[in-house]
């Protein structure tokens, strides 16, 4: 047994200690070959969240971005097809389905036109379901992007492609990269920060805001929508400010000590995370406060106090971007309109509408009166849109579509006012202005000034970056 003891020490002793120390040699070559000395931003690996100048000049300092989990049926709220509904019961052209694949349509499935009432709101001409009657109060204030295209059409990897730009979980999120590109400029709040609303989280769990094969100071934090923003946050009673700022000091120190020993670049992670900590003990609980928000604007966002909601949720949202935080997503389920219990297109659909409706458009009416629209991009939009066939089920619904749906964005120097792109008379497919996933993330790295073949991290011996190897900048929804 001594032996053995003396022998795993020695081992120890040899990896970690021996020569000039291998610990410290790996550690020069991950910097070198993975990551902080490819050609993405300069790091300094001790303060990792520092502000960094992008490649040129941006239009956005930072991002809200609205995901709808589920897919919203884009032929219910934003698109109004006539010839849908003039065909409703007929099987769907032939030609459109050749080659095509869905999670659950089986080929029997016939064309379901939409029963709700369209209006064009706004000087643009958007039109809009009445399901979305707040929407009509920022359609010249948004770019309404109706060519949207993906690759995937099952929820969890479709949404992990819409956020990482690939289907299976290991990438780092968007919001990842853009913290990495940009660091934060917020000090006693994550550059990064996730808020959940609806009846469930989003399939994905938390690979969707995962700071992948990036330093984990990327990745994102769920803060909760009622009271503590994170959970045990807070000191114990007995413990004084001066007693846990020297207990942060002494743990800081053996942190160090260890990192001078294994070259572990995530103990600096950690470090920097009880730093976090110790700084959110007072933003935290401040951000939270709603106090200070007058009674108009919290019946703006239709927010009662006290109560979790979509809305309470933009409202933080916009406390976060008045804080300098990078990126701010928010996830609300749930969009899954297959037709049966709790997920029909008539009052199960009506009521996740009217949960996001009003709140989504008084972000960007609040943001706009403010002056934080212009450097703020906004973003909303789900993982895929759905079928203008119906599905065979109880009630009424219909399947994942990944050929055509619709997104909008706001700020951020996007053109407001715009309806960019347009699909055939059935919504089966774009004809004119496709924008893929890849193009939507290009663009978006854009407004934060960032060339998206230039932003990459080497990981493995490859420089990987958020558009893989596709993407090309949608200049024509650019201010």
């Amino acid at each position: 047994m001594n032996s053995l003891a003396r022998r795993d020490v020695t081992r120890r002793h040899f990896f970690g200690q021996c020569g000039v120390g291998l610990g410290a040699i790996a550690l020069n070559q991950l910097i070198r070959e993975d990551g902080l000395a490819a050609i993405g931003p300069k790091i300094d690996p001790a303060h990792p969240m520092n502000p960094r100048v992008p490649h040129f000049a941006p239009k956005a300092k930072r991002v809200i971005y609205l995901f709808m989990a589920g897919g919203p049926s884009q032929l219910d709220l934003f698109e109004d097809k006539p010839k849908l509904r003039e065909l409703q019961g007929q099987a769907p052209p032939k030609s459109l389905m050749e080659g095509k694949r869905f999670a659950f349509l089986k080929g029997t499935e016939t064309l379901l036109g939409s029963h709700r009432k369209f209006a064009p709101a706004g000087q643009c001409g958007m039109t809009l379901s009445d399901l979305f009657p707040h929407h009509r109060k920022i359609a010249d204030e948004v770019c309404w992007v109706r060519g949207m295209k993906t690759d995937v059409f099952n929820h969890a990897p479709a949404k992990l492609f819409m956020n990482t730009g690939f289907q299976a979980p290991g990438r780092p999120a968007f919001g990842a990269w853009s913290i990495y590109g940009l660091g934060s400029e917020a000090r006693d709040l994550p550059g990064f920060v996730v808020l959940q609303s609806g009846p469930r989280g989003p399939r994905g769990g938390n690979t969707l805001w995962s700071g992948g094969f990036l330093p984990t100071s990327y990745q994102g934090v769920p803060f909760r929508g009622k009271g503590d923003a994170i959970l045990h946050l807070r000191s114990p009673e007995a413990m004084t400010p001066n007693r846990e700022r020297h207990f942060y000091d002494t743990v800081s120190a053996l942190n160090r000590e260890r990192l001078a020993e294994t070259g572990d670049p995530e103990i600096l992670t950690r470090i920097n995370a009880y730093e976090m900590a110790f700084r959110m003990q007072t933003s935290a609980p401040e951000l939270m406060d709603l106090k200070s928000e007058t009674p108009e604007t919290l019946a703006l966002y239709g927010v009662k106090p006290g109560e979790p909601s979509f809305g309470a949720n933009c409202l933080l949202a916009r406390r976060l971007a008045e804080r300098d935080v990078r990126f701010i997503q928010l996830y609300h389920t749930n969009w899954d309109s297959h037709g049966g219990p709790g997920e029909n297109l008539n009052a199960d659909f009506e009521k996740v509408c009217a949960q996001v409706d009003q709140a989504s458009a008084a972000l960007v009416l609040d943001l706009k009166q403010r002056g934080l629209l212009d450097d703020t991009l906004v973003i909303w939009g789900g993982e895929f849109g759905r079928t203008p066939m119906g599905e065979n089920r109880a009630t009424i619904g219909r399947d994942h579509h990944v050929d055509a749906f619709t997104m909008w964005l706001a700020g951020g120097g996007v053109r407001p006012g715009l309806i960019f792109g347009e699909t055939d008379e059935l919504g089966f497919g774009v004809v004119r202005d496709p924008v893929h996933v890849h193009d939507l993330h290009a663009t978006l790295l854009h407004q934060l000034g960032f060339d998206h073949e230039r932003l990459t991290y080497r990981f493995q011996g490859r420089d990987f970056r958020l558009t893989d190897v596709h993407g090309q900048v949608v200049k024509g929804i650019l201010a």
